[in-house]
């Protein structure tokens, strides 16, 4: 695993639609994979091979219910986050989109990337026309609570058995932004 990285001339987020550049992809799977090691999201408990994971974020864009917002310091991706549109046939929710897969490699932590990733989902969204932004969190994962909370996101919710990690269950929290 690599050490953390020195502050960064550049911190930038961005929305993407597709991928140019190959390293872009590799560098976001890598990415992806050390923050699942480290105890991240995803649904993964144990990454599966940096291919399957690049194939993975090469379709994101594709998917026309899914954006993909990306974090980069320095011009190299270190986190994202992906928002998650309601299905079309969902007339009563289309007014809230749903945050997920929002990390940032442990490496690359303590800069303020994953709060300027949050802040262009965000922007995102609300460019888009929603009006609450959802999202929910393994209570494991304590520095995106405390992030969630400190930018403004409304606590309401618990699930009991939200996930099962190394055969222990965990505990799910839910959270919502109104935009507008």
């Amino acid at each position: 695993m690599k050490t953390a990285l020195p502050p960064p001339a550049s911190m930038t987020a961005e929305h993407i639609d597709s991928f140019t550049d190959e390293a872009d992809v590799q560098a976001l799977a890598e990415a992806a994979i050390a923050a699942v090691l480290d105890g991240g999201g995803f649904g993964w408990v144990k990454p599966p091979t940096a291919a399957v994971v690049e194939q993975y974020y090469r379709g994101v864009p594709l998917v026309p219910e899914r954006e993909l917002i990306v974090g980069r310091m320095d011009g190299v991706i270190y986190g994202a986050a992906q928002l998650q549109k309601p299905s079309r046939n969902n007339e009563a929710q289309s007014f809230a989109v749903h945050l997920m897969h929002h990390f940032v490699a442990p490496y690359a932590r303590g800069h303020g990337l994953a709060r300027l990733i949050l802040r262009k989902a965000e922007e995102r969204a609300r460019a888009l026309g929603f009006h609450i932004l959802n999202l929910d969190v393994r209570e494991t994962q304590t520095g995106a609570v405390s992030l969630y909370k400190a930018e403004g996101f409304v606590p309401w919710g618990t699930h009991p058995a939200y996930a099962r990690v190394k055969g222990r269950i965990i505990r799910g929290l839910f959270f919502y932004k109104v935009l507008k």
